[in-house]
């Protein structure tokens, strides 16, 4: 009998799998909370008929001396990847944050294919999907690609199996898919000559200064990539153990974060990452009682980089930046004045393309070189952060109507926080993974999200729908160009 065709992970994809650690499991988790009980059925054949028709979902790894590699599973059965389950007690939002938790701490089975998806069949007057799968077969992205690809169509009745996997309509994708262009296309292209040299690079490191170089300041950014200070001590720096905990907090209506950017002359990312900000103060301040007036703690953003073109196809493609969040500020528009000013000035960062080729770098480097280099560099962020714009209308699959989604990327190395944001259906949802030795209280830090969003609504409300007058202050303050708007 012959051998299973193989196919050799992409150097970025082979450095996620790598990154696997007891304390820190490289798998992103999704919960997906609908109206309904669905049709446990009918739920098996859209998983059949839609999601098989991507390879990977039925192809495991085999890790081998000479490399890594995706082999279809022989014995690949969908039944051992779909379970269904049900709540004990109330079996409402704190049962749902119990299971989600639990399952966020079990690892993945690596004899099949590294995904798992959990049907619970009574959660408050419907059902919920947890979807766990592993970060080596697609970034945060290309799932939210996939989901949209397997909802159902309108009016559609049944499931009908089809080669082709449907695709999202545009104008939902060009949300997700930024066109990349400029100088950023241009590096881009140097990262993919440095993945595709990488085994010359390994011999003559000082090479890839050379490569990086020629894109508009990429070398400057690794340089300051290198230097870059570890974070300051705070509580979030604990050591990472074993037990992990998701939770969510209730959804913030989007007009009303809309109007509040609108009123204050910023960004709805800008008014959602201060109030995480926000957020994130009050809480340090809960555990530790104080905090110096200048305390930047870094958040690691990924920053999607795959072209629109190639929306459908599944793999990672991004890179991240380092946003200093300015939690030692006490005051919320200052606050987010701060972020405004950083966010506008990592536009044209060419940071998320040099982390991205060393990510495809640390793929190809032994695996005992890859830990201790991520560690090193794990120590320059406190959190992962994630802000996805997701669709605007409602979504259907297996024909409920999904009402609420959220879903959580790995923490690598040492981070023991991970926080997210997702728009879908007209609400924001914000959700937390953390690790129990350093935040074991997330609901304390939850609530003061909301809270932090209701000063700033405040804020613009006494300000009158219009520019607060005391914005060009706060900018002359900090020594900031004031660019906000009428």
């Amino acid at each position: 009998m012959s051998r299973p065709r193989r196919e050799r992970l992409s150097e970025v994809d082979n450095a996620w799998l790598r990154m696997e650690q007891p304390t820190n499991l490289m798998m992103i988790t999704g919960v997906l909370v609908f109206d309904r009980p669905l049709d446990f059925q009918r739920l098996q054949a859209v998983y059949q008929a839609r999601l098989l028709r991507y390879r990977r979902f039925r192809q495991r790894v085999v890790q081998t001396l000479r490399g890594n590699y995706w082999e279809l599973d022989a014995e690949f059965d969908l039944r051992r990847h779909l379970h269904r389950r049900a709540l004990p007690g109330a079996a409402d939002k704190a049962e749902l944050e119990a299971l989600a938790s639990d399952l966020q701490s079990t690892p993945l089975d690596f004899s099949k294919p590294l995904w798992q998806l959990d049907y619970v069949e009574n959660y408050r007057d419907g059902s919920a999907l947890i979807v766990r799968l592993h970060h080596c077969i697609a970034d945060g992205i290309a799932m939210i690609y996939v989901l949209l690809s397997m909802a159902d169509g309108a009016g559609e009745a049944r499931v009908t199996p089809s080669r082709a996997a449907p695709r999202p309509e545009r104008d939902v994708l060009g949300r997700l898919f930024a066109p990349v262009t400029g100088t950023v296309e241009s590096v881009l292209r140097l990262a993919r000559r440095t993945l595709t040299e990488g085994g010359r690079l390994l011999l003559h490191p000082m090479r890839l200064y050379g490569y990086l170089g020629q894109g508009a300041g990429a070398a400057r950014e690794l340089a300051n990539l290198a230097l870059m200070s570890q974070e300051p001590a705070t509580v979030l720096q604990a050591r990472p153990g074993v037990n992990k905990r998701v939770a969510w907090a209730e959804p913030l209506p989007l007009a009303e974060v809309k109007a509040v950017g609108k009123a204050l002359g910023c960004s709805v990312n800008d008014v959602l990452l201060a109030a995480a900000s926000g957020a994130l103060r009050e809480y340090l301040l809960g555990r530790n009682g104080e905090m110096g007036a200048d305390l930047n703690l870094r958040a690691a953003v990924p920053v999607n980089l795959r072209p629109l073109k190639d929306a459908h196809k599944l793999g990672n493609y991004f890179g991240l930046v380092l946003l200093e969040l300015p939690v030692g500020e006490a005051s919320p528009l200052a606050r987010l004045y701060r972020l405004h000013h950083t966010m506008a000035g990592l536009k044209n960062s060419t940071q998320p393309v040099v982390t991205f080729a060393l990510l495809g770098l640390l793929g190809l480097v032994p695996a005992a070189l890859q830990l201790p280099t991520l560690n090193y560099l794990s120590r320059k962020a406190t959190a992962v952060m994630t802000n996805v714009p997701g669709p605007n209308d409602a979504l259907y699959l297996a024909g409920g109507r999904l009402s609420e989604m959220m879903f959580w990327v790995p923490q690598a190395g040492e981070i023991t926080l991970g926080m997210s944001i997702l728009s879908y259906h007209g609400r924001v949802h914000f959700g937390l993974t953390v690790d129990e030795r350093a935040v074991p209280d997330p609901h304390a830090l939850l609530a003061r999200f909301g809270q932090e969003f209701e000063q700033l609504a405040l804020i613009a409300l006494l300000g009158g729908g219009s520019r607060p007058p005391d914005a060009a202050g706060f900018a002359r303050r900090f020594g900031l160009q004031d660019t906000t708007t009428d």
